[in-house]
């Protein structure tokens, strides 16, 4: 082996012992804080541009459309609440004029979750806004043809649930465990052969908060239109709501 070959295998073999008894470890960690100050520059022309639409949007959603005599909250009630009444029969007022225009058909009955309602309506003037902040989401407007067994399982579902999900066409009431006593469909008893169609969101039909009786469905039909654009276009029909618990949804004692 010639003079240098055997120097280079030398090194090696030192570099090889010396990894294998070499401890690696962190020995220290060092941080900076780096402060987020609100004085970043705005960008003059980029501003100009969109100056003019926020404007627009900013006086659109600030306009007056309608009133509320008192404040309204999710959690006035028990199995019924007056904002919950209120968004059940917005879309079914508001849902039935697109449906029935579409398919000649009404809407028997509307099915909504109680934890769609994401804030309050305050006593005074109602706006675009507050629209946006009841339903900050893009849900749509539903219909989807049951059987009669579908609703049974639906009334079953409320009854176990114990919450005041949105409903409008029902009338369910409830013993004191919480057992159907008397379920109905437009006031009248549940056919198991007939079709009844339902109006709900488009998170719900797909099993939102465990919905799972809106599949199978004979048919379903998207209305395109978000709840939070029937909210608005109902609001600027009344000039006052005047939302109220009721007996759609009780339990008796």
């Amino acid at each position: 082996m010639k003079k240098h070959q055997l120097l280079i295998s030398i090194f090696i073999l030192i570099n090889i012992y010396s990894c294998k008894q070499e401890s690696l470890g962190v020995s220290k960690i060092e941080g900076k804080q780096i402060a987020i100050k609100d004085s970043l520059e705005i960008d003059k022309d980029f501003d100009a541009i969109i100056s003019p639409y926020r404007a627009r949007l900013e006086e659109d959603m600030n306009s007056v459309i309608s009133y509320a005599p008192e404040t309204y909250t999710k959690n006035n009630g028990d199995l019924n609440t007056a904002i919950g009444n209120l968004m059940a029969d917005i879309v079914f007022e508001q849902g039935n004029i697109v449906f029935n225009k579409r398919t000649t058909k009404n809407i028997d009955a509307v099915l909504l979750n109680h934890g769609g309602i994401r804030s309050i309506i305050s006593k005074g003037d109602i706006t675009t806004e507050t629209a946006f902040k009841v339903m900050p989401f893009e849900n749509s407007i539903v219909v989807v043809a049951l059987k009669g067994q579908q609703i049974d399982s639906m009334m079953q579902y409320l009854s176990e649930a114990k919450r005041a999900h949105p409903i409008q066409g029902i009338q369910l009431t409830l013993d004191k465990n919480y057992k159907i006593s008397k379920a109905l469909i437009n006031g009248k008893p549940i056919i198991k052969n007939k079709t009844y169609y339902v109006a709900t969101n488009d998170y719900l039909y797909n099993g939102g908060d465990k919905m799972r009786f809106f599949k199978p469905s004979d048919s379903v039909y998207y209305l395109d239109y978000k709840i939070r654009n029937a909210m608005i276009d109902y609001f600027k029909k009344v000039d006052t709501i005047n939302p109220k618990i009721d007996n759609r949804f009780t339990q008796t004692k």
